[in-house]
This record gives C-alpha cells, sequence and structure tokens, in this order.
C-alpha cells in the first residue's frame, strides 16, 4: 500500500487534524487510481472519492476505542 500514509490513531498521532485526515484519504485515492492528478473528465469522481475516503477515516478514528487510553468524556471536568 502507499507508505506514505501515517497512522493516525491515537496514542501513536495524538493531534489528528482534519487535514491529516484529507491528505491520507487523497493519497489513498492517488494510490487506487493510479492518477496523481485527474484529467478533467474524472476531477467529480475522484474528488467525491476523496471526500468518502475522508468521512469513512473520520468516522472510524472517531468510533475506535484505544485500551488504556483516556477517553474524552474521563479527562473533561
Amino acid at each position: 500500500m502507499c507508505r506514505s500514509i501515517k497512522t493516525l490513531r491515537p496514542p501513536m498521532t495524538p493531534d489528528v487534524h482534519d487535514d491529516d485526515i484529507r491528505a491520507a484519504a487523497l493519497q489513498y485515492v492517488r494510490k487506487i487510481s493510479g492518477f496523481r492528478a485527474p484529467a478533467a473528465h474524472n476531477r467529480e469522481v475522484f474528488d467525491a472519492a476523496v471526500d468518502a475516503v475522508t468521512a469513512a477515516t473520520a468516522a472510524l478514528l472517531d468510533g475506535l476505542e484505544i485500551r488504556g487510553a483516556a477517553t474524552p468524556a474521563a479527562t473533561s471536568g
């Protein structure tokens, strides 16, 4: 797979931002499609795929339970 996609799950990457998730999604779609930048006639489907992978990645990271890690509810006052 694409070696430039870094692990985003806590605690390996404690501060994951939307830009990090989108960059990973873009790298994934580039690898799968074989296009670094799609032609104009493929732009819409390429961008839609990046959006879908971004959303799926965010949902995955939000839903993961990491053993031994503090949950957001446990860390707030």
